[in-house]
């Protein structure tokens, strides 16, 4: 049975509308990329194996986290990194679509259909959808996991 759908971020509806501003798809990869750049990413002393996203073409590196706010309520934290500018970029799109979502929240997100709002499954190689699909499945099993601890 699919998961309800919760509501995503709120700031992955200004990235929505950014991309519908932006007519032209190669502008459109070099805004993600551009989001790559200024994401805070994953530092290079963590680059390895424990956090590691296997199925991806590119290296790529995530590491999850959840604290608990002042409300008590259990949040998904998260950096990233990869050796590839387009893929960091799309650690960057995530990150705008779960970072600091209250755990609830994520396990219910559907973020691959978040993502194909955007359009995203239509421009990336197969490689990078079947690489941004290991991310979100790998953010959802730590989500759960740790959803499943309190």
């Amino acid at each position: 049975m699919a998961p309800t759908t919760a509501a995503a971020n709120p700031e992955f509806q200004t990235l929505k509308d950014d991309f519908e501003f932006i007519d032209d798809w190669e502008e459109r990869y070099k805004y993600v990329i551009e989001l790559g750049k200024n994401m805070t990413a994953l530092p290079e002393d963590e680059h390895d194996d424990q956090y590691k996203v296997h199925g991806c073409v590119s290296q790529v590196w995530i590491k999850s986290d959840f604290p608990t706010d002042d409300n008590g309520v259990k949040r998904l934290h998260f950096l990233g990194d990869s050796d590839a500018m387009i893929v960091r970029g799309l650690v960057a799109v995530l990150r705008i679509l779960l970072h600091d979502q209250p755990v609830k929240d994520v396990i219910k997100l559907d973020a691959v259909g978040e993502l194909a709002s955007l359009g995203l499954n239509d421009h990336l190689t197969p490689q990078r959808s079947n690489g941004l699909n290991s991310m979100i499945k790998r953010l959802q099993e730590d989500t759960r996991i740790a959803a499943e601890t309190d």
